[in-house]
């Protein structure tokens, strides 16, 4: 039986995630960390709706796809380097995207629409485009924010992650909660959310 546009457009984002030259070591092996950090975006979706369509489904697999063909280090350092990096990095990943769908059978209609969900566009407005924010910060706050620990100062990780779960659903910041963290990171988020609701009142 032949696959499915889906199946096939899953299988060229993964083969370009696949070409991540960086590496993690996942349940004995080595496994791209692109391709990893897909993986982890996907299991978050499951979790955060039960039946989620194919074209958010894609959106989030490919909210990465091939970020590391263009180094953070290629842009000014600060916020609007890091801004105008982050921009190009979803204009990139949502055309080649929409180029692998179209090439998988997919209409242009879908595939524009996938990335502008990578893209992010109508955030905070859109269904879709919420759940990818949503998978983002969870993958984040699961696999990342240990390391940021040791690299941001205090005060700016407790600003990072304020930021961070204000982009999130609740839906997301209930899951958020379920992450098992270490005694630092969990002060880290509680006088996050502490600030954040201090700056509320206020």
């Amino acid at each position: 039986m032949p696959a499915t546009p889906f199946e096939q457009a899953m299988e060229r984002i993964d083969a370009m995630h696949a070409d991540d030259p960086r590496s993690v070591h996942v349940g004995g092996g080595d496994l791209p960390q692109e391709l990893w950090h897909a993986q982890r975006m996907s299991a978050w979706l499951q979790r955060l709706q039960e039946s989620p369509d194919e074209l958010t489904r894609l959106a989030v697999r490919a909210q990465h796809l091939q970020r590391w063909g263009i180094p953070r280090t290629e842009y000014p350092e600060g916020r609007r380097g890091y801004l105008a990096w982050r921009r190009e990095q979803g204009r990139r990943a949502g055309a080649l995207t929409a180029e692998a769908m179209e090439n998988a059978g997919y209409s242009a209609e879908d595939a524009s629409r996938v990335a502008s969900m990578i893209r992010k566009e109508g955030l905070g407005r859109d269904e879709a485009v919420q759940a990818v924010e949503d998978c983002a910060c969870l993958v984040f706050l699961e696999n990342y924010f240990a390391d940021f620990l040791h690299k941001v100062e205090r005060d700016h990780m407790v600003r990072i992650v304020r930021k961070t779960w204000r982009k999130m659903s609740a839906q997301a910041r209930e899951l958020a909660m379920t992450i098992p963290l270490t005694p630092e990171a969990q002060q880290i988020v509680a006088d996050a959310l502490e600030a954040g609701s201090g700056q509320a009142e206020a």
